[in-house]
């Protein structure tokens, strides 16, 4: 296994040094889920609540986690986002709210963290436009589907029960 890149020699965090590294194109896919009790359902069914449309509002908040994610994230390096695609899928029978973000760009590091902050807040929004209904709701898990480019190329991570292949 290898040994944690955000600690120094002295085990203190640290930013990881990328400026050795060649820029590569890059890519990452993550996904997530928010789990709704009935009336949460019901109004997101109906095509939102009190706040409007819960779907357009977490897809614009996705886009802005992708973008925020070096502020959120302490060590994460700032990257110039290329591309950000959000979906999502409504699942009645399972009262599954499903985010999916990939996002896109040419860089020395990875992406990854971009793509499952995006998942995150646009999860995180969808509670917030569905929350004057219930508060009965779960989010999670949230993962990685698929990263390309850099060193280790491409990580497929298969996930049963999400509506998407990595």
């Amino acid at each position: 296994m290898a040994g944690l890149t955000h600690l120094d020699p002295e085990g203190r965090p640290c930013m990881v040094d990328v400026s050795a590294k060649a820029p590569t194109r890059r890519s990452a896919v993550a996904a997530g889920c928010l789990e709704l009790d009935q009336p949460a359902a019901e109004a997101l069914t109906r095509g939102g609540g009190p706040k409007g449309d819960p779907w357009s509002v977490a897809r614009i908040g996705a886009v802005g986690g992708v973008k925020r994610a070096s502020d959120l994230i302490p060590l994460a390096h700032p990257l110039l986002i290329e591309a950000v695609d959000v979906v999502h899928h409504w699942d009645p029978e399972t009262r599954r709210a499903w985010l999916k973000v990939q996002v896109s760009c040419e860089g020395r590091t990875g992406i990854e963290m971009e793509a499952l902050a995006g998942v995150t807040v646009g999860l995180l929004v969808l509670y917030d436009m569905l929350k004057a209904v219930s508060h009965d709701m779960a989010i999670g898990p949230v993962r990685l589907l698929r990263k390309e480019g850099g060193r280790r190329g491409t990580v497929l991570q298969p996930w049963a029960g999400c509506p998407w292949e990595p």
